[in-house]
This record gives C-alpha cells, structure tokens and sequence, in this order.
C-alpha cells in the first residue's frame, strides 16, 4: 500500500521538528493501525535516522535509509507483542540496548508497536528510560487504544498530531487502491480504518461481510438464523458480531421516529452484542450457533 495521502502532514510536522533542533525523546503515536499508524510510526522513525531528512521525511538514499529500507539499521529497535502482552523482559532488554553508543553515530530509536499491550510490569520497566534517556535516544509508541496506555507513560511522551482523513478522503483513497467506484464504506466501523478495508477487498473478506450483512437483516427480520450465520469460525464469529452491531446503529440513525423506549432497548442490546464480541477471545468452547440465535430471540422479544 502506498500513498497513504493523510499521513504526510504528521510526516511533515516530525521532519520540521528535527530540522529545527526541537525533536522530543518520546512520543505516542496514538492512531489505530487501520489508519496507518504503524506506517506513520516507522516513516517518523526513518526520518529520526536519515542523515539527511528533506520536507517530507527520510530522503531514501543515504546510508541510513538504504540500511532501513533493507530491515538492517543496528540502531532501530522494534518492539511487538509477545503473544497478547508486551512482556517485561522485553522491555528490560531494549532499554539495555538504548544505554548503548549508537553503531552509526546518530540517535538510537526505540518502536513499540501496540504500546497499550504493555502490561503492568512492562509498563512500568519502561518508565525510567522514558523519565531519564540516554543521550540522542527516541523512543516512539504507537497504539491503537492510547485510553488504555498508563497516564505515567502517557504524560512522559508528546503526542504526535493527526487529523484524520474525512470520509471523502478515505472514499477516494479506497477507490485508488482497489480499482473501484463501489462506495464500500458502510463497514468501515467494523475494520477500524481504511487499511484494513483495503486488505479486505484484495481477500474474500469483504464479500463475507456483505454475506453477514444480508444474513443478519433477514434473521432479525424473520427470527430464524439464515444459512451463512450458522456454521462460522472464531475469526469470522467476531466479524459478524460487528455487522450486527452495525445494524442495529443504522437502525438507530435511519429510524429518527422510533419510539423513545424502544431505541433505549435497541442501544442497550446493540452494547450488549459489542460487549460479547470484546469477551470473545477469552471465552472458552463458543458455541456460536447458539449464541446468534439467542441474540435473534432476544432483539424479537424487544421489537414485539
């Protein structure tokens, strides 16, 4: 994926911050990665190592980017999840590392994607490096929830602006990328950012989503789960949970005249159906065939 158009003003502003002396030792990138956060990230991290960074970022042909663009720069350091936690000795590691000199004479940097992964423990080796870095040290954290980041680790880094992309934007980009001009934002909500819609058009799940779409509209409309509801896998149960969630606000939005006490119910059910899907990977032995149709009986009971 190339071009992501909204990402070169916080690009932009980052470069302009080194160039003018004025760059931080820690920021949070907080933008959820269907937006383009972890692209932001490492594109403010490559212009934090270029030697020479022009308006826009890293120039791409000094040592320093040939070394990044070939995944081998030994003074950047990239931290994940282990599992669903960024574990502590992960953490104690890479801030051995930082109090290291730099291999290239320039600044060490520190990416830690999914920042809100950190656990207690983790979070909390992290706080020194964060409240006394070593000299020419940046440490960048992304994260796609920051409400979840410890306010410790929060106030110790500056935020890096972004202005999302309007819908007009996020249209134009998608018809782009897939080479269409079938308007496929109605379950933007459900992807989390344009990003992953796009990587959902180039695979078969999108045409699912549609699948759930119709499935669901007619079981709610019937009271008996249709066909393409009834056998779904762990991955695809928590794809059609946020379908229906969507539905029901679509019903909300479209339906301005619906009765006062009804629509309380409808929000009240459509938190419930979020709710389980959150829950979902921590349940054990889903049995999701039940699970659908007792969500089928129970919003039949509230639209009596």
């Amino acid at each position: 994926m190339q071009n992501i158009s909204w990402l070169a003003a916080p690009i932009s502003d980052f470069t302009q911050q080194i160039k003018n002396g004025l760059l931080g030792h820690a920021y949070l990138v907080g933008v959820h990665k269907g937006y383009g956060g972890e692209e932001l990230t490492l594109e403010i991290a490559k212009a934090a190592l270029c030697q020479s960074p022009g308006e826009l970022g890293a120039c791409g042909f000094c040592k320093a980017c040939q070394l990044l663009d070939g995944n081998t720069h030994p003074d950047l350091y990239r931290i994940t999840a282990d599992g669903n936690q960024i574990k502590v000795d992960q953490i104690r590691e890479l801030c051995q590392k930082l109090t290291m000199t730099s291999q290239q004479g320039g600044r060490r940097v520190a990416v830690i994607y999914h920042s809100e992964q950190l656990n207690q423990a983790s979070a909390n080796a992290l706080l020194k490096t964060l409240e006394e870095p070593g000299k020419d040290t940046l440490l960048l954290l992304q994260s796609d929830t920051p409400s979840r980041l410890m306010a410790t680790i929060k106030s110790r880094c500056q935020q890096v602006h972004f202005e999302p992309p309007s819908m007009e934007e996020i249209k134009l980009w998608l018809s782009t990328e897939s080479g269409s001009a079938t308007d496929v934002t109605w379950c933007l909500p459900v992807m989390g950012g344009p990003l992953e819609l796009a990587l959902a058009l180039e695979s078969e799940r999108y045409a699912q989503l549609l699948q759930f779409r119709k499935g669901w509209a007619q079981s709610l409309s019937s009271g008996h789960l249709c066909a393409s509801l009834i056998s779904v896998n762990e991955k695809q149960a928590s794809d059609a949970l946020k379908v229906l969630y969507l539905i029901l606000r679509q019903k909300l939005i479209r339906q301005a005249d619906l009765d006062a006490l009804l629509r309380v119910k409808v929000t009240e059910f459509g938190m419930k159906v979020m709710d389980t899907y959150h829950k979902l990977s921590v349940m054990p032995n889903v049995n999701y065939l039940a699970l659908f149709n007792g969500f089928i009986l129970e919003y039949n009971k509230l639209t009596r």
